[in-house]
């Protein structure tokens, strides 16, 4: 042991660190992460790093002896807090918000302090009688009925896996649970739908559940980035006839790339009458349900028989926290729920055993965060936010749209906006291969420049082929200046692109 004088007793004994000594070291932490939060805008959003830059400062091997917390807490501040990717940075509008506020990040430290685990009531009766009362209080704010439950997952990666294996259990005279895919050599192969535009979490779940990649058709989307439902229909109908076994579509409320949101209500429709689970991947673009008038973007949504939306997205919620909606929760009871005989005992009738509804046996509890957050903002509060962050968007949205040589490239139903430079003088050539390419280059080359200057952190995607930047909006700490900055370095940057004599 060593006999540094910096050592506290608990250190320098057996046992946990006793709760005076937790109690300073915790005011330190709390100090740190306001510290931090308070002066976020003087760290540039992404470090100035290669790879091996961090771990060649951390030793190779684990402390034998302890270690005084000063070394501990001051090596995080040298070392870890500035070498990060700021994602709580008011100008990181690189990808969908995921930021900590204030009563979420108090909410995941009570939360850490009971180390609550939620798989069963008996052991988390308070825990999960929460979680159910903050399922039913989101579904409510976001305008959804009543006969949709629900738990939390992680991830929507994972709330749309387990929708997807629920939909395949829901197939009649399917019965993979007890034989699995394999038990069924005479099976037709099964098929799910997504549209072009869909998450790649759509195919790993397609994987995961058995059905494959070769399982998933994509359908064209229209000109807006939606699904067409006319070719849904036609392409379930083919496959029938060429003897596959549909059984789900995922449509998006929201897509990652551009945030265009599937007709849910025409999709609904589809699924009804074929006999087909609708699950909608409302990850992003479900938040907007909180302003009661957008819900009109997500018309027909409630007809879907499951929905996932993440908090930890666009609710300022600490990750992580994805919100999964089910109409039929004893679809997932039937393929999930094993009751082996050491834990037959806990097992309580007439509660959510929340561990019998998903993969996971030990669960966080995610719902005291959630709690306190929505507590702390209030249901118009947080609606109010999301307006704001529209507002916003909204605004440079019509910024682009005024400037001629600058091009929207989609809708911009949410706060998220998708354009690029593309000068007045080729508007009318902008199609044409060779000028397609060089529009890309600069584009490529204005988003490196922005992103080189530190002060905003902004990502790309392709629409319809064309290279596009992409600023989304969401971030509590972002303002209408963060807003003009981003603004004013996209035009710099477009002024400083070589353009290689080209002829404008």
């Amino acid at each position: 042991m060593s006999d540094d004088k910096r050592l506290t007793p608990a250190q320098l004994g057996v046992g946990d660190m006793d709760p005076e000594e937790f109690r300073a070291a915790a005011h330190r932490v709390v100090d740190r992460v306001a510290d931090y939060l308070a002066g976020l805008e003087a760290y540039p959003i992404v470090p100035d790093l290669k790879p091996g830059d961090v771990r060649s400062q951390l030793p190779a091997t684990p402390p034998g002896s302890p270690e005084p917390l000063d070394d501990i807490l001051g090596d995080y501040a040298r070392l870890i807090e500035p070498n990060i990717t700021h994602w709580q940075h008011p100008g990181f509008m690189a990808y969908f918000t995921s930021i900590a506020s204030g009563p979420g990040i108090l909410g995941e430290w009570l939360a850490t302090g009971l180390n609550s685990n939620v798989m069963f009531w008996k052991n988390a009766p308070a825990s999960t009688e929460l979680e159910e009362r903050v399922v039913e209080w989101l579904r409510s704010m976001l305008g959804l009925p009543g006969d949709f439950d629900g738990m939390f997952t992680d991830t929507a990666s994972v709330s749309s896996l387990l929708a997807v294996v629920a939909a395949r259990h829901s197939i009649p005279g399917l019965d993979t649970t007890e034989k699995g895919m394999a038990g069924h050599p005479d099976m037709p192969r099964l098929r799910m739908y997504c549209s072009t535009e869909a998450h790649f979490s759509i195919e790993k779940a397609a994987v995961v559940a058995g059905v494959g990649r070769e399982g998933v058709r994509r359908i064209p989307a229209d000109d807006e980035y939606r699904m067409r439902p006319d070719l849904l229909a036609e392409a379930i109908a083919e496959d029938r006839d060429a003897g596959w076994l549909p059984f789900c579509v995922v449509g998006t409320v929201g897509t990652t790339s551009s945030t265009s949101v599937d007709p849910a209500g025409a999709l609904a429709e589809i699924c009804r009458r074929e006999g087909l689970w609708l699950h909608l991947d409302a990850a992003y673009g479900g938040t907007a349900a909180l302003v009661p008038e957008m819900r009109s973007l997500l018309e027909g949504w409630e007809r879907a028989d499951s929905i996932v939306v993440n908090p930890h997205k666009w609710m300022w919620t600490p990750f992580d926290a994805s919100l999964l909606l089910f109409r039929a929760p004893e679809r997932f009871r039937e393929v999930f729920s094993l009751v082996p005989e050491y834990v037959s005992a806990s097992v309580t009738a007439g509660a959510h055993n929340y561990n019998e509804y998903g993969i996971q046996m030990g669960r966080r509890f995610r719902a005291l965060k959630m709690w306190m957050l929505i507590r702390y903002f209030g249901a118009h509060g947080m609606a109010e936010r999301v307006r704001h962050h529209v507002r916003m968007a909204a605004s440079l949205r019509d910024r682009i749209d005024d400037d001629p040589d600058w091009e929207r490239l989609a809708p911009v139903p949410f706060s998220t906006v998708c354009f690029r430079y593309r000068p007045a003088g080729l508007a009318d050539r902008s199609e044409q291969p060779e000028i397609g390419r060089q529009l890309d280059a600069w584009n490529e080359e204005i988003l490196n420049r922005v992103n080189a200057s530190r002060r905003i952190y902004l990502s790309h995607t392709r629409l319809a082929g064309r290279y596009a930047i992409r600023v989304t909006l969401g971030n509590l700490r972002a303002r209408t200046e963060h807003v003009e900055r981003c603004w004013d370095l996209l035009e710099a940057a477009a002024r400083g692109v070589d353009f290689g004599g080209k002829t404008l």
